[in-house]
């Protein structure tokens, strides 16, 4: 079994692991997100929805600096990048989680070139970003209630959950 630690890699170690996977005929899902705060039931049914899709997950998720820049809410990332990547990485249902520094994916599924790419149904599939490299773009749909933000607005209005 393979740690939480050890699936977190750098994006020369996913190339490297995903060549072993591809070689050994595995399909392989991926889904990015910023996964600040708390990993929700919106992400983990997000995320195990990704992975009934193929063999292989591989997570993205957003470092602090392109997380900052989303602009997510005041103080946002709560969590470091490193913090929440070991969160996504803890799952049983995730195999590698990748931090990357750009905006978005894009660069990252240049390389990757997953066989589906994994999204919020709050997306349409035109404006998926990378949707060019992938086999398929799955959209997911979202339950109500759970996104990181509309968490977020309750805890801190006062409304709690």
């Amino acid at each position: 079994m393979t740690s939480a630690v050890e699936k977190v890699v750098s994006r020369e170690r996913m190339r490297e692991v995903v060549k072993e996977w591809r070689d050994a005929g595995l399909t392989i899902s991926f889904t990015n997100g910023v996964f600040d705060l708390e990993l929700h039931p919106g992400h983990i049914y997000s995320l195990t929805e990704a992975k009934k899709l193929a063999d292989r997950l591989v997570v993205g998720v957003n470092s602090d600096a392109s997380a900052r820049q989303l602009n997510k809410g005041s103080g946002r990332p709560r969590l470091d990048a490193q913090t929440r990547a070991g969160n996504v990485a803890a799952l049983d249902v995730v195999d590698l989680v990748v931090i990357f520094d750009e905006l978005t994916p894009y660069e990252m599924l240049s390389e990757l070139r997953p066989d589906f790419l994994v999204k919020g149904d709050d997306y349409r599939l035109e404006e998926v970003v990378g949707r060019e490299f992938a086999r398929e773009v799955r959209l997911v749909k979202r339950l109500p209630g759970f996104s990181s933000s509309a968490i977020d607005d309750e805890r801190f209005s006062g409304k709690g959950r």
